[in-house]
């Protein structure tokens, strides 16, 4: 399927139920186009990921461009220009990152912490990605006593980005969805804007 056929396919989708469907046929399911023909190195990628942060491999996804070949936002084909957006699933590791949050936040309601105006700003950002069950580690403040989970965080990334992992020569940036069920909300609103400006433009 390339993109032109992927967007007529879209645009019949008239219902939640036809969209939630469409994304786990298109989006979701089967061997990433990075992968094509190459699934013991889709295997070994997401393994990789998943020793790293405990997690069973099946809950690691590749999403975007690297998946379908293509990007429907950005109307161009996949290319090495492009990143490797790999979405984890783990509601253990959401907790985890929340629960250091809370402490962090308890400390600042006592008058013990201080947080500059701009890393404030980012943890209202960091806030409403959370409320799509989604972790943005690039929006936690460095005061927030994170910089260690999230040096580590983009040292891992950056280490199996660039041919040093089974993906190739492509930058690898994830994030981590609390649950699979809200990947599924994430990446069908993000159809469905797609689908409603092509209407608004016919």
């Amino acid at each position: 399927m390339n993109l032109e056929e992927f967007k007529i396919e879209l645009d019949s989708n008239n219902t939640d139920e036809d969209l939630l469907d469409f994304c786990r046929k298109h989006v979701l399911h089967g061997t990433p186009f990075v992968f094509n023909g190459r699934d013991d190195d889709f295997y070994e990628f997401r393994k990789r990921i998943s020793i790293k942060f405990n997690i069973p491999f099946h809950e690691i996804y590749i999403t975007g461009s690297a998946k379908l070949g293509f990007s429907p936002f950005k109307n161009k084909d996949f290319d090495y220009d492009s990143d490797i957006d790999v979405a984890i699933i783990s509601p253990q590791l959401f907790e985890t990152i929340m629960k250091s949050i809370s402490q962090y936040k308890m400390r600042f309601r006592k008058a013990r912490a201080v947080v500059r105006e701009n890393e404030l700003s980012m943890y209202h950002d960091f806030l409403e990605y959370v409320a799509l069950g989604w972790i943005r580690p690039d929006k936690l403040p460095i005061s927030f006593q994170m910089q260690t989970f999230k040096t580590d965080w983009f040292k891992f990334f950056q280490d199996i980005s660039n041919g040093r992992s089974e993906v190739g020569n492509y930058k690898v940036n994830a994030g981590g969805f609390k649950s699979y069920e809200h990947l599924e909300e994430y990446i069908v609103s993000g159809l469905n804007d797609i689908r409603l400006n092509r209407i608004v433009r016919k």
